[in-house]
């Protein structure tokens, strides 16, 4: 059996995004994990959310890449708030693509482990709030070699833990496999 991976990002528009995903591509590869993206490994004939749905059920984890996407030069957040809650100014921060929230969010829901990348300076909303999944994402600026963050002991202690995660649901899913075998040759 296969240990596939779910690779979630949205489609660069960078060189330097391209070689991130290229290098955690390669990562994953050599430690015998099949990453699997949709749109790139396995296509969506329609229906997405059924098509992630389909995926997320092959694999064993899932690691999130949330790129840059939209640049908020100016914005308010919360304007004219009458709440009691304060209005604040964003200035040069980025939004990631909604997808990567919806990706997560269904693997969340499914209890599979779950590793996000945070692009520098991307606003950490969402399902990339702090411990909002248990973990903190790692952030990550692609105008700095990546090579070096990936071996840093932080990168190095998240991926590790995330890692063994993955593995203990690999297990499950080969219990899980050879328990449905059997049961459809009883019947």
């Amino acid at each position: 059996m296969k240990n596939y991976i779910f690779l979630s990002y949205p489609k660069p528009f960078l060189k330097e995004q391209t070689e991130f995903i290229d290098r955690i591509t390669d990562y994953l590869v050599q430690r015998g994990y099949e990453p699997r993206t949709l749109g790139i490994t396995d296509m969506d004939e329609g229906q997405p959310l059924i098509a992630i749905q389909n995926l997320l059920s092959q694999c064993s984890g899932v690691l999130m890449v949330a790129f840059r996407r939209t640049l908020i030069k100016q914005g308010i957040c919360k304007p004219q708030s009458d709440l009691k809650q304060q209005s604040s100014m964003i200035r040069g921060e980025w939004i990631t693509s909604p997808w990567c929230h919806i990706e997560a969010s269904m693997a969340s829901q499914t209890g599979l482990p779950i590793l996000i990348f945070r692009e520098k300076d991307v606003i950490a909303d969402g399902i990339l709030e702090s411990k909002i999944l248990n973990d903190e994402s790692i952030e990550f600026d692609l105008t700095q070699p990546s090579d070096r963050e990936m071996k840093s002991k932080r990168w190095r202690k998240q991926l590790e833990e995330w890692q063994e995660k993955c593995s203990i649901q690999e297990e499950r899913n080969i219990r899980y496999c050879e328990f449905t075998k059997k049961s459809r040759n009883k019947v």
